[in-house]
């Protein structure tokens, strides 16, 4: 009887155990405090986050999940795998390599917007050149986008996941296909020299719902730009080779992504690369957030 007794006491300590294991990443991962999240949060991480964890093999066979962290919505990209680079696109987006995420993170849906940088405490020293809430926060350092996402509890994706959120594991060209569609871009064919309010074209969508990610500003991502391939263990993982050193206060160029506005469309696919020295911002480019989901 005391045997039985004590076994059951070890099933019921794993099982709580196993309940706290399951929800610390999130309770860190983001602001939200004790009293707000309900049985229902819960419930509906519990629902999204374990699938997100097994690897996508397709596209299709990921739905949009989305949620939000301090009043900004961010949308789950799941673990899988895919082809970063190409050899349609310029010098530097060889030799493609293929790179696999073991775990989801979480991405900006939008682009960081005027409205959220300022109520959310963000800094920069210079203003926009476009102005208006829902457009995007530009005229940015990397450092002050850097700032901005740690203020949130985040931080800027890295080229690796920026991609993967942009293409997916089918490898696209764009975010929505692999063909150019202009009306999906905010792009110089037709943005009157200028940003649009973010999420403008629902069209361009990604495969994880983030919109943006080709077009209306290019990004900062967190990595130094640095030549492929990307060095990756036996499982296709990144292997840390100095260039996600985000902690650098050199003037080392870091990796920009998606392109802007100003650019037409063999710039806007998914796996062109450009760069921006560290304290130089530009009306061309913004940002958003990422952050870790287990």
């Amino acid at each position: 009887m005391r045997i039985r007794l004590v076994v059951i006491i070890i099933i019921v300590i794993v099982t709580l155990a196993s309940l706290v294991l399951l929800l610390l990443p999130f309770r860190f991962g983001s602001t939200v405090t004790a009293t707000s999240v309900s049985t229902q949060d819960v419930a509906a991480l519990r629902l999204t986050i374990a699938p997100a964890i097994t690897p996508i093999a397709r596209n299709a066979d990921w739905t949009p999940v989305e949620q939000d962290f301090d009043g900004v919505p961010m949308v789950l990209v799941p673990a899988g795998c895919f082809t970063m680079g190409s050899t349609e696109g310029e010098q530097d987006e060889l030799p493609p390599t293929p790179i696999c995420f073991a775990a989801p993170f979480w991405i900006d849906l939008y682009e960081v917007t005027q409205g959220d940088f300022a109520r959310l405490g963000g800094q920069a020293a210079d203003g926009n050149a476009f102005e208006g809430e829902d457009r995007p926060r530009e005229n940015i350092t990397w450092y002050e986008s850097r700032d901005f996402c740690t203020l949130r509890g985040a931080r800027l994706p890295t080229e690796a996941e920026w991609e993967y959120a942009a293409r997916g594991p089918d490898s696209l060209i764009y975010p929505w296909g692999n063909t150019f569609v202009a009306e999906n871009v905010v792009s110089t064919d037709n943005s009157n020299t200028q940003t649009a309010a973010v999420g403008s074209r629902a069209a361009g969508r990604s495969w994880v719902g983030a919109y943006d990610l080709s077009g209306n500003l290019s990004e900062w991502t967190s990595t130094i730009y640095q030549r492929y391939p990307y060095p990756t263990d036996a499982n296709g993982l990144v292997i840390d080779d100095g260039r996600e050193d985000e902690a650098s206060t050199g003037v080392e160029v870091r990796a920009l992504r998606g392109g802007s506005w100003a650019h037409r469309d063999i710039y806007l696919t998914g796996s062109n690369r450009n760069t921006g020295g560290p304290t130089n911002g530009s009306d061309t480019i913004g940002f958003r957030c990422a952050r870790n989901a287990g």
